[in-house]
């Protein structure tokens, strides 16, 4: 299996700071800090292949108009949270980037018409020992 090393310019992310209100509490600091990642799929500089593969992953986060959207609120930090958002989209690039590995058509081999006869012969065998079937 191929796998390309795709690079996503960063003029193709879209990052916003969520901040919620009302939040109370001690998730304050945590929820101030929270970033939502948007790229859109069909606009991007990705491979046709790559995008048609993402775009028909069944994920929650990608919306029926091709943007993917990750949320990212683990850190304290507004930075850490883009990084990691950042990271998480590339890993999901990467792994939808595998070309699938092409099997080349072979004909059979030797061996394997060789086994295919025995194992017909021996269901034939088995068919007979039962003998005729008794339906009448």
């Amino acid at each position: 299996m191929r796998t390309p090393d795709i690079h996503i310019q960063e003029s193709e992310v879209e990052m916003s700071a969520i901040r919620a209100q009302g939040a109370g509490g001690q998730n304050v600091n945590k929820v101030s800090s929270a970033i939502h990642l948007r790229f859109d799929i069909g606009a991007s500089s990705l491979p046709d292949g790559v995008k048609a593969r993402l775009l028909a992953l069944r994920d929650g986060r990608i919306t029926r108009e091709g943007v993917l959207v990750i949320k990212a609120q683990l850190h304290r930090s507004q930075d850490l949270n883009r990084l990691d958002a950042l990271a998480r989209l590339h890993e999901l690039v990467q792994s939808v980037a595998v070309e699938p590995r092409v099997r080349l058509a072979t004909k059979p081999t030797r061996a394997s018409k060789q086994r295919r006869l025995q194992e017909k012969t021996l269901r034939g065998e088995i068919k007979a020992a039962r003998g005729p079937i008794r339906g009448d």
